[in-house]
């Protein structure tokens, strides 16, 4: 995985991970989660949100089976009457794409949720099978699970051995304190005269020291701090010791929902794509090469993107800023040199 992408959990709190760890197993992989493929809803519709812990308010979508899409899956997915979705969010989760659900049985999040969605289209249960990173590859793999929805980016080293249908943009952000004056425009110029703290490591913290060196250049300065952890990241953002914080998006997204009713609210100050000024970054839904599912899977997606269940999803996680507005199938990925 991307550097990128192993940095998603950091941003929960202290307490929300112990929360959420505290309910998943930290073995390879864990087949007692709730299939939740409507969880309790009729068929031919979806439970979005369910058991969120407060993360997404639960709401129930009408999603038909539209029998031109699902003639187009090979037999062996639609036989057993199940789309397996893979899911990397062992051991502790990462609100809000996937995390054990306050009723430690369902697995939620706009990921799993996703996948929800997809597999009523396809007329089929979704089966959730959540694992650890590596092994959700690995589920992939060996056929164990059909289709990956994780947070996955669209890599041209990835293509090598599978075959993408995206669905959300993968973009960093910047978490700002609620009455901050200004927001990032695009262009690390917005950046000078600013203190902002990123996680070491990280691909967003090598874009950051890059706009610090061009800024050096041009006589301006970019401050860059370092915290030991989130909590310290948000109590220097909120006591006005740092102007933002540069992130995962989605942790982002997440953190202000939670924050939006305390004193120490924040809000979002704009997103940078995670591949850089070159390339937006993409998040797809993953098949083994030579599947046959990418194309069905783009296909579904579009579909939820016509008729608003897809919009109302990104709604429902604080995500509509990551939206698509169509599902491509392998579209130009992160080149090999910076996968």
């Amino acid at each position: 995985m991307s550097r990128r992408r192993s940095r998603l959990s950091t941003l929960a709190t202290a307490g929300t991970v112990l929360a959420l760890a505290a309910g998943l197993s930290a073995c390879g992989d864990d087949d007692t989660e709730k299939s939740a493929g409507s969880s309790g809803a009729a068929k031919g519709s979806v439970v979005i949100g369910a058991a969120s812990n407060g993360a997404a308010e639960e709401i129930t979508l009408d999603v038909p089976e539209v029998a031109s899409i699902r003639a187009q899956l090979p037999k062996s997915v639609t036989e057993d009457g199940k789309l397996t979705i893979g899911l990397g969010m062992l051991p502790a989760g990462s609100a809000p794409l996937g995390f054990l659900g306050d009723d430690q049985k369902t697995v939620t999040g706009s990921e799993p949720d996703l996948g929800r969605l997809v597999a009523a289209v396809f007329g089929l249960e979704a089966e959730p099978k959540n694992a650890t990173w590596e092994n959700l590859f690995v589920g992939i793999d060996s056929g164990r699970t059909e289709a990956g929805f994780s947070n996955i980016t669209d890599t041209e080293e990835r293509k090598k051995k599978y075959e993408f249908a995206c669905y959300r943009k993968d973009n960093l952000g910047f978490e700002l304190r609620k009455e901050a004056d200004w927001n990032f425009d695009g262009t690390y110029k917005s950046l000078a005269g600013k203190t902002v703290a990123v996680a070491s490591g990280t691909n967003q913290e090598k874009i950051l020291l890059e706009w610090r060196d061009k800024l050096k250049s041009e006589g301006k300065k970019l401050d860059v701090k370092y915290f030991a952890d989130n909590n310290s990241i948000h109590l220097a953002l909120n006591s006005k010791k740092i102007d933002a914080y540069f992130g995962p998006n989605p942790a982002i997204a997440y953190h202000i929902t939670q924050s939006a009713s305390t004193p120490q609210a924040t809000r979002s100050g704009g997103t940078y794509s995670g591949a850089g000024a070159s390339l937006q970054g993409l998040i797809c839904a993953t098949a083994k090469k030579g599947s046959g599912l990418a194309k069905p899977l783009a296909e579904a997606i579009n579909y939820l993107i016509e008729n608003g269940q897809y919009a109302k999803l990104l709604e429902t996680w604080n995500l509509k800023d990551e939206a698509v507005r169509t599902s491509q199938v392998n579209p130009p990925g992160l080149p090999i040199t910076n996968s």
